[in-house]
């Protein structure tokens, strides 16, 4: 058995690592569905189709639980997935297996409330808010799913989410670090704008961002904290793994990286993130 680790390209590599380094010892199998990325622009009923196959390519492969290391999909497809198609899909297979996203750890983090938290609604006005600024995909952006979800438990936090349609295939194509400061510097001008001031703090709502968040940082003010997405995701499914031991993840240290695109080196942006040479198979 093994963890599967899905993205719809290279992005989801930043939650992989995160992943390796909590849990060393499993086996993990990461796919890129780089085909079809990136997802951010694509009606939400492709994502889900999309989302499903790559869940069925991994759990034909022997994982026991996905991790979707992508926010869009996360946003679109992880609950129609979880109430419609994994409960039938599950019994078929004959063995238990789960489908996670990265929202949830990530609102957790960002409010510092569990999950299953849901504030009382009162009149009174809040004094002062915590604006809180969310980068991320257009498909993330238009679901509403961090103002939505946050908003549900903590009225004291304000989230102004700002789309970066050319972020993704900008990192997938190895898009030079002047030219990806240039476009992030113009989101983080386009959120203070509609803000009227920086956020006080922010998410990078989409994992490829993680790979550039040295550039985002560089465009923020000095200080500014940014919620990490690897980190609350790898504190999750630990937790996670605690809870259901009928899961198993692995014990051999495995390394299996997939590709529904072209199989080989990856480029050299992302292999600079993540330290070292890197290597796709055709999934």
């Amino acid at each position: 058995m093994s963890i599967g680790v899905f993205d719809s390209g290279v992005g989801g590599l930043t939650v992989h690592r995160a992943l390796v380094n909590r849990l060393p010892q499993a086996d993990f199998i990461y796919l890129a569905d780089q085909a079809n990325a990136p997802y951010g622009g694509r009606p939400g009923e492709e994502v889900v189709n999309l989302t499903r196959a790559g869940c069925e390519r991994l759990f034909d492969a022997g994982a026991s639980v996905v991790v979707l290391a992508c926010n869009t999909a996360s946003a679109i497809a992880l609950r129609r997935l979880q109430q419609t198609w994994l409960p039938g899909y599950r019994k078929a297979l004959g063995r238990p297996v789960n489908v996670l996203g990265i929202i949830v750890p990530t609102i957790e983090a960002a409010t510092g409330l569990p999950w299953e938290h849901e504030a009382e609604r009162r009149g009174d006005k809040v004094e002062q808010l915590d604006v809180l600024g969310v980068f991320s995909t257009q498909g993330t952006t238009n679901s509403r799913v961090y103002e939505i979800e946050i908003d549900k438990r903590k009225q004291d936090i304000a989230v102004f989410s700002q789309a970066c349609p050319d972020l993704v295939p900008m990192i997938e194509a190895d898009a030079g670090a002047v030219d990806l400061a240039k476009a992030v510097e113009g989101y983080v001008q386009a959120l203070k704008n509609r803000i009227g001031r920086y956020p006080d703090r922010a998410v990078l709502g989409c994992t490829h961002y993680e790979i550039i968040a040295d550039i985002f940082r560089a465009a923020l003010p000095a200080g500014t904290p940014m919620i990490q997405q690897p980190a609350a995701t790898a504190d999750a499914l630990e937790r996670y793994f605690e809870r259901h031991p009928e899961l198993d993840p692995g014990t051999g240290g495995g390394r299996v990286f997939l590709t529904t695109g072209e199989p080989g080196p990856q480029n050299a942006l992302v292999q600079t993130f993540w330290g070292g040479p890197l290597r796709f198979e055709a999934a």
